[in-house]
C-alpha cells in the first residue's frame, strides 16, 4: 500500500465535495473504489469516475486497467472530468 493524494477537477471536484484527499492503496483502482466509498458520496461521483481521465505523477493512465496501475508512495493521482469548451 502506499499514501499519496487524489486531486480532483471541475464536476470531478462538485461531486467529491473536495478539492483533494489522500489515498492509502496499492492500485488506482484501490484508490478510486476506496474514494467512491466514502460517506455521503453519491451516484454522481461514481458516475463522474467513470468517465474522468487520469494521470499519475503527471503521467497518463489512458487505457490501461486501472487494477495495473501501481500508485507510488507520495504520489498524485488527478482526476480529470471530461470538458466542455471550445
Amino acid at each position: 500500500m502506499a499514501k499519496g493524494t487524489i486531486r480532483y477537477w471541475a464536476a470531478a471536484k462538485a461531486a467529491a465535495g473536495t478539492g483533494e484527499e489522500p489515498y492509502d492503496a496499492g492500485t488506482l483502482a484501490g484508490a478510486l473504489a476506496a474514494a467512491a466509498q466514502e460517506e455521503g458520496r453519491a451516484d454522481d461521483f461514481r458516475r463522474v469516475l467513470e468517465r474522468s481521465s487520469f494521470l499519475v505523477n503527471g503521467d497518463p493512465v489512458g487505457t490501461r486497467p486501472h487494477d495495473s496501475v501501481v500508485l507510488p508512495e507520495g504520489g498524485v493521482v488527478e482526476v480529470l472530468p471530461p470538458f466542455a469548451g471550445g
